[in-house]
């Protein structure tokens, strides 16, 4: 490797560092504003269907924020719709 790979590689490092400090603060802002108006933390999201479930993902995906996928599960991509959820295990660790 030489030296010049070594300079981008730190580089890059270093934009990344300052990036998430500066997405850190703004999220402490944030924070610091919801719990100053009086508002609690968000809802969950995980469905009804899902508490408690061992294969429940529920990871978004996708670069943007109103643009994400959220996986569910393996089973079902989007949540179960209705009732009880044929594949649910309890086994979760949560």
């Amino acid at each position: 490797m030489d030296d010049s790979q070594d300079l981008f590689k730190t580089a890059n490092y270093l934009i990344r560092k300052a990036d998430h400090a500066r997405w850190h603060r703004q999220q402490s802002k944030i924070h610091i504003l919801r719990s100053q108006l009086g508002f609690t933390d968000k809802q969950p999201s995980r469905p009804m269907a899902c508490q408690g479930c061992e294969y429940y993902h529920g990871i978004a995906y996708g670069q943007q924020r109103d643009k994400r996928t959220v996986l569910i599960c393996g089973f079902h991509p989007y949540g179960w719709q209705s009732g009880d959820c044929p594949d649910w295990s309890g086994a979760a660790k949560v």
